[in-house]
């Protein structure tokens, strides 16, 4: 199996060095490229195809938030976000934008690794702390009085509204796969027919549709 292909945005040298090291290690991850600011991290991600853009928010000029709508918005790559920031503003610009994951930079190693794995796989991520808050705000959107489910919902079969009921929950394509007893291959072939379907760049997006919808 290919190495999974990894370029490194952060505007510290020293912050890049590190990660690269971190990822490194792994012999199925190999950083291909490095960029200082959102700008270079889109050119990068243009020319060199990667797998996953390691993404973080706040650098000079184009920011984190821009130069992930447009690496996702041209299916550049994935995105997982690592930032040193989980303030609402940015959590809620990334997953808006696209990013397949948000993690601290507190992470540890062995999890940003997985992390990366599972991003590159079409799972999503989120930080612990990020995803108590990303459900209290969904909680009280639904408080507030559940929408009606989107029109482009009657397009999926009844085993893609079961997929897409276990994005809500935050299933990884392992997971689903156990739950819906099926392959880990079929999972993942499910998952992108029902982004297709509703013309959605991540998971992480399908989850708020299904929220969204009641699923």
């Amino acid at each position: 199996m290919s190495p999974i292909r990894v370029v490194i945005a952060d505007d510290h040298a020293a912050v890049r060095a590190g990660l690269g090291a971190v990822l490194a290690a792994d012999d199925g991850i190999t950083v291909v490229g490095e960029a200082a600011d959102g700008r270079s991290a889109v050119v990068q991600a243009r020319s060199l195809r990667p797998d996953v853009v390691l993404m973080d928010m706040r650098m000079p000029g184009v920011d984190g938030v821009q130069a992930t709508a447009e690496i996702v918005e041209g299916r550049l790559a994935a995105v997982l976000v690592l930032t040193t920031f989980d303030i609402d503003e940015y959590v809620d610009g990334a997953l808006e934008a696209g990013a397949a994951g948000y993690l601290i930079k507190s992470v540890e190693p062995e999890d940003l690794v997985a992390a990366v794995r599972r991003v590159a796989s079409g799972d999503g991520v989120l930080a612990p702390e990020v995803t108590a808050r990303v459900l209290e705000r969904f909680r009280e959107r639904r408080r507030e009085g559940p929408p009606s489910p989107p029109p482009s919902l009657e397009e999926l079969t009844t085993r893609e509204r079961e997929v897409l009921a276990g994005l809500g929950r935050g299933l990884s394509n392992a997971q689903l796969a156990e739950e819906l007893g099926i392959s880990e291959a079929t999972a993942k072939t499910h998952v992108s027919r029902v982004l297709a379907k509703l013309n959605l760049p991540t998971r992480m997006r399908a989850a708020v549709v299904a929220r969204d919808a009641g699923l």
